[in-house]
């Protein structure tokens, strides 16, 4: 028999009989008709994980993780305010279904049944995945298992305190919760999290944040240690620490109100560590008793919150032990019969359909007029004179930076050291004298704080600018990229985003410096990443107009785009030998742009086309100029992700041989794909140049592993034959 009908059988049986586990008294200020709530919740939530077993076994469901056992979190949802965002452990059902009746029109059972049945009509995911969330709930879907939704989470806390934005979810006076396991307290994301909460509110700056822990003592199969959550979480630095009993609803609400006051007036983070007991077994056809003795199985069955319930109910004269079993077996009912409907309805079944989430809706911004030249000339001085002089890419992509902040007040800069050093290569001077330190906000060392911050902050109206000083840094927090930022709109249907602009120093050529470390040319982990753009940039023009139109893309389009600024480019000045400055470029007007997908052009030659990016097309140019005997033109992709594959064949045009050169490695990187859509689409000589698939070595030997002029002379002739 399945754990879950023992555990069903049990609990009528035991009901029945008045056989109810022991326990404290009910005490605190949960009113009688809030008891009521919480305890259909409760039943809900039971029958609905129930129903989900008995849907997966008829092959109609396909997910089973379930919240039996974490039903207290019914009284933490009440003890909160419906707009207060909350980012939710996967156990969480009771939560959501206590915060729906707080709401008239809300439907919990329904939306979670097409949710198990992966149905189109699913309100939250539109079919394609089971996942706890609603817009009206302010509930945003997670499909984290190991707490990476903790970072966002202090990041839209974090954003309350901030000036209000066009398109806010928060209240002024709201608070953000977050919920997870207690084997999760263990994972570096959540560590990170902890601590850039309690460093923020350390420093005074205020973070309405509220951790849950849902401690059931298990993470999968392995035991947490004994006091090991208490010991872990008590003692953080600007962090304070709440506990309740999760299996007693008075209390458990009693605690979660006085947490959440804390939190409220304070504006200071705690955390709430709750008692839990898992029921069922992990998920689906796990079965505990493969890794716990059958004696310890029945002693967390015989914990049944629900029990704990009936016995808390029945002492405060709410609700009798007979009145309580009926609405147990009243809910149960209720879910069986409305699952009959729920798997009848449509599901997703061709790519088009399930992929149709992935780009976010377009959303409309208010018009402004935007900042006057006089405003302009009070913020540049006397820069704006230099605007008219050829400048290295540093310098135009610090004045676009400027310019976009000026015009957009929902723009804010984030990362190490972009406050008043600048940043490692001074990209971002004097932007914290000019616009504050609520704008340019320098962050502690820690790339998945770093992002989270940024998703957050995105969720609540801002258009974020996140900076990571390094391309081999990102890989520390690559998983906010891949597992939260550019999911949300694909498990939400669309009705969440966390638009941003991601600028990553990053690619090699750095003479004498860094090595691996600093000098990083693999860019498959964010080509990789389904609805994610990425832009490279190769000169400073370039840069400030594509950066414009990254911005663009972010604040109308709610898009994840990522601008890795090749760092040897950042002071290039010279083409062809040197005091040349041929490379520098004047700063471009600001209602110039490059629109997504636009190509760079250099010649109009057909013998040869050069296809390359980055640090790439300075070497291209070079080349070309030492092969004058050679008809050839140089096209910079500018866009990466998606490859502008439209626009390269129109440039392509005529064209007789292509060499394509990728500054990355030869395996995983842009010239493979590349490469298959030259053969797909029929061109008839192409090769490639590429990187070695090897780390960058510091010093003389800097360059070795990397495409050269000679190189790119060498490849094309002998393409040429």
């Amino acid at each position: 028999m399945d754990r879950a009908d023992i555990v069903h059988e049990n609990f009528s049986r035991r009901v029945a009989a008045g056989d109810l586990p022991e326990g404290a008294l009910p005490a605190g200020p949960l009113t009688a008709d809030q008891a009521r709530a919480i305890y259909r919740a409760a039943c809900l939530s039971r029958a609905l994980d129930r129903q989900a077993r008995v849907m997966q076994r008829a092959g109609q469901g396909f997910y089973t993780i379930g919240s039996s056992g974490h039903e207290g979190m019914a009284a933490v949802a009440l003890a909160l305010r419906p707009d207060d965002m909350a980012f939710l452990h996967y156990r969480d059902a009771a939560f959501q279904i206590a915060r729906a009746g707080m709401l008239p029109g809300s439907d919990p059972v329904w939306d979670m049944l097409l949710s198990f049945a992966a149905s189109a009509d699913d309100p939250i995911s539109g079919g394609r995945h089971k996942v706890l969330g609603s817009r009206a709930l302010m509930i945003p879907p997670q499909t984290s298992t190991i707490a990476s939704h903790l970072p966002k989470a202090v990041g839209a806390a974090y954003s309350i305190g901030l000036p209000r934005q066009e398109h806010a979810l928060l209240a002024r006076d709201g608070l953000v919760v977050a919920s997870f396991g207690d084997a999760s307290v263990n994972h570096s994301t959540a560590q990170g999290a902890f601590n850039a909460a309690g460093w923020a509110a350390f420093q005074g700056a205020p973070m309405p944040m509220l951790f849950v822990c849902e401690d059931n003592g298990i993470g999968i199969s392995t035991k947490s240690p004994v006091g090991w959550v208490e010991a872990n979480m008590r003692g953080k630095p600007g962090v304070t620490y709440f506990a309740a009993d999760g299996l007693d609803l008075y209390d458990c609400y009693k605690v979660a109100v006085e947490a959440a006051e804390f939190v409220r007036l304070k504006r200071r983070p705690a955390v709430l560590h709750l008692r839990m007991v898992r029921l069922y077994g992990h998920a689906g056809a796990d079965v505990p008793t493969t890794y716990l003795s059958r004696e310890e199985v029945e002693a967390e069955e015989a914990q049944d919150p629900l029990l704990h319930a009936v016995r808390l109910l029945d002492a405060a004269g709410v609700m009798g032990r007979a009145e309580s079993l009926a609405a147990y077996l009243a809910a149960a009912e209720e879910v069986a019969a409305r699952a009959v409907a729920a798997v009848q309805r449509p599901r997703l079944h061709v790519a088009s359909q399930v992929m149709a989430s992935i780009v976010p809706p377009l959303r409309l911004n208010a018009a402004r007029n935007g900042p006057g030249d006089d405003v302009r000339a009070t913020l540049f001085g006397a820069e704006i004179k230099a605007m008219t002089e050829p400048q290295p890419m540093s310098r135009l992509i610090n004045w676009a930076l400027a310019d976009l902040m000026l015009a957009h007040p929902e723009v804010v800069l984030m990362g190490e050291d972009v406050g008043r050093k600048g940043g490692v290569y001074g990209i971002t001077q004097k932007l914290a004298a000019r616009f504050g330190r609520g704008r340019v906000i320098d962050t502690l060392l820690d790339e998945q704080s770093i992002l989270g911050l940024a998703i957050g902050m995105a969720q609540n109206g801002f258009v974020p600018l996140p900076e990571i000083q390094f391309l081999a840094y990102l890989h520390n927090a690559e998983d906010q990229l891949r597992g939260e930022a550019a999911t949300l709109p694909f498990f939400s249907n669309g009705q969440f985003s966390n638009p941003m602009v991601l600028r990553i120093a990053g690619l090699g050529y750095q003479k004498g410096f860094g090595g691996h470390f600093h000098n990083d040319n693999s860019l498959a982990v964010l080509r990789d990443i389904p609805g994610v753009i990425l832009a490279v940039p190769s000169t400073g023009a370039d840069a400030a107009m594509m950066l414009r139109e990254c911005v663009r893309l972010a604040r109308e389009e709610q898009r994840v785009v990522v601008f890795v600024e090749p760092i040897a480019l950042y002071g290039a000045r010279d083409l062809l030998a040197e005091k040349d400055g041929l490379w520098m470029t004047t700063y471009p007007a600001t209602d110039r742009s490059i629109g997504l997908g636009e190509v760079g052009v250099t010649g109009a030659g057909r013998d040869l086309a050069i296809v390359t990016y980055g640090n790439g097309h300075l070497l291209a140019r070079q080349a070309m100029a030492g092969m004058p005997e050679i008809d050839l033109r140089v096209i910079d992709l500018r866009w990466l992700a998606p490859l502008p594959f439209a626009a390269l064949e129109a440039a392509l045009a005529g064209v007789g041989r292509v060499l394509f050169v990728d500054e990355c490695r030869r395996s995983g990187n842009v010239s493979e794909a590349l490469m298959t859509w030259a053969a797909e689409a029929g061109l008839q000589r192409f090769a490639r140049l590429t990187a070695e698939d090897s780390f960058i070595a510091t010093g003389p030997a800097y360059a070795a592993t990397l495409p050269s002029v000679a190189g790119i002379v060498a490849a094309a002739r002998a393409l040429l034959g």
